[in-house]
């Protein structure tokens, strides 16, 4: 008979086996910088030109996630 010990260990690893199945995947590096104004050639292992350009496409990306809509 299974103990208490070895049935929480079995659930436990039943979740991290499910967690690390449903995880995000990283996206690979844009070759062209992901600043939609700029086009230019992404710098090697990024996917912007400059830290400028970095930053632009974050400030965006949270107004857009962060956007309310009132009705």
């Amino acid at each position: 008979m299974a103990d208490i010990i070895d049935e929480a260990t079995a659930e436990f690893e039943h979740h991290l086996n499910a967690a690390i199945a449903n995880r995000a995947k990283p996206t690979p590096p844009s070759p062209i910088c992901k600043n939609g104004d700029c086009g230019e050639k992404s710098l090697a292992g990024t996917s912007y030109c400059c830290r400028e350009c970095r930053e632009d496409h974050e400030k965006e990306l949270w107004a857009r996630n962060n956007r309310k809509i009132f009705r």
